[in-house]
């Protein structure tokens, strides 16, 4: 599989017609045509079912479409970051990050992304849902990676990088941390911890408040950080994003009944130009692989 066929074939999947993905990939359609039939043949099967105005991907096609995206992308980053290190640019690059979001989870992409380019200052600014899109809005930020917006910005371009369930944590030495499963009752009588920044603090309070755990006292506080800290210290227990507490080395009673789970995705503003190492880092981004296991085996991620 060539490199060449696979932009082809995203050019064929988006017009859903040989002619015009010709024409977007500016060769002769016998050209773009012979490719694909030997990516199919590769393949094992038809990409594209053609019955005039009713073209279709077919389910190899729907199925291929995403991964050929990210092989490309990732191939695309890869030769910005080639050229960014012969030519040894330096540039800025400012990104917010949801205070619900572990940097951690960033810490090997960012890594990259700053051997990339050498002379790469970088801004991390941290935040609420609200403070997110602010960041974007005035353009303080030119990336931001969060949880679910509730916001209807029409330039708001959002796409996601993987799905997370939300279940209960605790710390290793609570009475419940041997526990292989806990219901809302066990809720009552326990100290919730809420981070007020989190873009699900309102959907798990949501989730709470008909249940026997609506009943149990809370402490707020403004940041992952004091949260995690106060559940290690068995100040409390949190119902936080799957990764979160697995990386934290939490214990995980699974809530039975709970059952949430939050898109993290990456922001940006429509129509806004992008800098080369912004480019470079929303192609990594997208092209990275999200899967990790939790300490007890969970999957989590993997968008």
């Amino acid at each position: 599989m060539e490199m060449y066929q696979i932009r082809y074939f995203l050019a064929l999947s988006e017009t859903l017609s040989f002619t015009k993905a010709a024409e977007r990939c500016n060769v002769a359609q016998p050209s773009l045509t012979r490719a694909i039939r030997s990516l199919e043949v590769e393949l094992g099967g038809e990409l594209l079912r053609r019955e005039r105005t009713l073209s279709h991907l077919t389910e190899l096609g729907e199925r291929i479409a995403p991964l050929m995206r990210q092989c490309y992308e990732a191939a695309d980053a890869a030769k910005v970051v080639a050229q960014s290190l012969k030519k040894g640019e330096a540039t800025s690059l400012s990104v917010a990050v949801s205070q619900s979001i572990s940097v951690a989870t960033l810490a090997r992409i960012l890594s990259e992304l700053s051997r990339a380019f050498p002379g790469l200052q970088l801004k991390l600014l941290r935040g609420s849902g609200p403070e997110i899109v602010a960041c974007l809005k005035s353009g303080e930020a030119e990336l931001a990676i969060a949880g679910p917006l509730d916001e209807t910005w029409d330039r708001l371009d959002a796409v996601a990088l993987y799905d997370e369930p939300i279940d209960l944590f605790v710390s290793g030495k609570h009475r419940l941390a041997t526990r292989k499963a806990a219901e809302f009752e066990d809720l009552a009588s326990e100290t919730l911890l809420i981070n007020a920044a989190s873009e699900m603090a309102g959907k798990i309070a949501d989730r709470l408040k008909d249940t026997a755990a609506g009943t149990a006292r809370s402490h707020r506080v403004a940041s992952l950080d004091d949260l995690l800290t106060l559940v290690k210290a068995d100040l409390g227990v949190a119902i936080i994003p799957l990764g979160i507490g697995s990386l934290a080395g939490l214990s995980l009673v699974p809530l039975g009944g709970l059952e949430l789970v939050r898109t993290v995705s990456v922001y940006s503003v429509a129509g806004r130009c992008r800098g080369t190492a912004c480019a470079t880092l929303f192609n990594m981004l997208r092209a990275a692989d999200w899967g990790f296991e939790s300490a007890t085996g969970r999957k989590c991620g993997g968008l």
